[in-house]
């Protein structure tokens, strides 16, 4: 069937993929993941994230918690005390998403091995020595 036929043009398919992917790039985003499943043990202070996430710089760490909170997935919570106590918490949107991303890394747990020997088998069959035979 013809790209005609089917009623769907890239218009279409811009408009209804466009807003999906602007939250699933922020959502899956490499650091905003490990702040998701940092912070789904309760509340945590901006020092312990942090630790906990290896290679982030505070820039990058500030900038996300913002994004995150912009987003409606966390919290920040500032303790009027010497010097400021600030915690971050994940919003129930947030625990939601936490609880997906525990089935994704499920399912990618008990796929690993299926997806590794296909990617063999099709890199084997696929490769430039056979296809320039």
């Amino acid at each position: 069937m013809s790209q005609g036929n089917t009623g769907v043009t890239p218009q279409v398919v811009h408009a209804q993929a466009c807003p999906v992917r602007e939250v699933l790039d922020r959502v899956a985003g490499k650091w905003s993941v490990q702040i998701i499943v940092a912070a789904a043990h309760g509340p945590i202070r901006f020092t312990e994230l942090e630790r906990s996430i290896e290679g982030i710089s505070r820039r990058m760490l500030t900038l996300t918690l913002r994004n995150l909170e912009r987003d409606g997935l966390l919290t920040r919570t500032v303790h009027p005390m010497v010097p400021p106590k600030v915690e971050y918490e994940l919003t129930s949107v947030a625990y939601e998403l936490h609880a997906t991303l525990l089935s994704l890394t499920d399912w990618a747990e008990r796929h690993r091995v299926t997806i590794a020997e296909s990617r063999a088998a099709y890199d084997a069959q696929h490769s430039p020595e056979l296809l320039d035979a």
